[in-house]
């Protein structure tokens, strides 16, 4: 697969980028496409509507409220212009919508003059490096930046400095009904719960039940692999699957975790079968490379 070179560079640079990011601008001296520190009106500073972060607690935005009425705020908002005297935030929204419920009338910020797709990265960066998206808006950010600028997985998995099986496993969150997405932005499940319920007839009731319960994830993925057997032998069926082990089960995640991908392991006496199926060419690609780095 042949990969954009442009890609590659900023994959390399981003990371530099975002850590130079809330860094005061005496330190970034020569630097491109950087203006001096200054202060700029809040009502001339706009969200920007991609970016992936959409929850907000409002507990957390309170307390960061009373420290900018007290202290200030400490790191710059990273903006770039999108018209006269106008700006986009790229990376700060939490602390632009503190510095409001404060009473600010001005805010710090740091000009970026950057396009499009790189605002999106770089906000898909900034958070995900430093824990602000919930599972489903980091989901949302990767499928926003493959569907809209043609990334790959690899891509992103360079970019965002993880593993590609960390983006295909986030993807796959996006398979999930509505409600059981909600539960995933609220933090009554996690992703290793919802993973779990991904091949089930109904994640929903599963996803309701494992909350009702407090289930751990384990738990979850035993209610889970029980549902997926309910569903492979109906009630009547002469032909039962036998039950695979603990051990096996817990090889399987953790494969399919690993290679973002679904992982069967069956045992037959002494031997077995070890079967991943794979949904694309990329994935078969990414296969045939591990396989030859062993």
């Amino acid at each position: 697969m042949n990969e954009d070179p442009s890609k590659r560079r900023l994959g390399r640079g981003l990371a530099a980028l975002i850590g130079e990011m809330d860094q005061p601008i005496a330190s970034m001296a020569n630097r491109p496409n950087i203006s001096a520190d200054r202060k700029v009106p809040i009502e001339l500073v706009n969200r920007n509507p991609k970016n992936p972060r959409k929850n907000f607690s409002e507990d957390e935005l309170q307390d960061l409220a009373s420290s900018i009425r007290q202290h200030g705020i400490v790191q710059p908002v990273v903006v770039r212009t999108i018209g006269e005297d106008k700006y986009e935030i790229i990376a700060g929204e939490r602390r632009w919508r503190a510095a409001q419920l404060a009473g600010l009338v001005e805010i710090p910020v740091i000009i970026r003059d950057v396009d499009d797709r790189t605002a999106l990265e770089l906000a898909i960066v900034e958070n995900v490096q430093r824990s602000d998206l919930n599972p489903v808006e980091e989901a949302l950010g990767y499928e926003q930046l493959i569907a809209e600028h043609g990334y790959t997985q690899n891509d992103l998995g360079e970019i965002i400095g993880k593993s590609r099986s960390h983006v295909a496993n986030s993807l796959r969150l996006l398979k999930l009904p509505d409600p059981v997405r909600d539960m995933l932005f609220d933090g009554s499940l996690s992703a290793g719960h919802a993973r779990a319920l991904i091949p089930t007839s109904d994640p929903v009731a599963l996803a309701r039940t494992i909350v009702q319960r407090g289930m751990s994830v384990r738990d979850a993925e035993r209610l889970a692999q029980n549902d997926i057997k309910a569903q492979s032998n109906p009630e009547g069926s002469q032909h039962r699957v036998p039950e695979k082990d603990a051990d096996t089960l817990a090889l399987e995640r953790n494969l399919s975790d690993r290679l973002g991908l679904d992982v069967k392991v069956a045992h037959k006496g002494e031997g077995g079968r070890l079967t991943i199926s794979y949904k694309s060419l990329e994935q078969l690609e990414d296969i045939c490379r591990l396989l030859e780095r062993g």
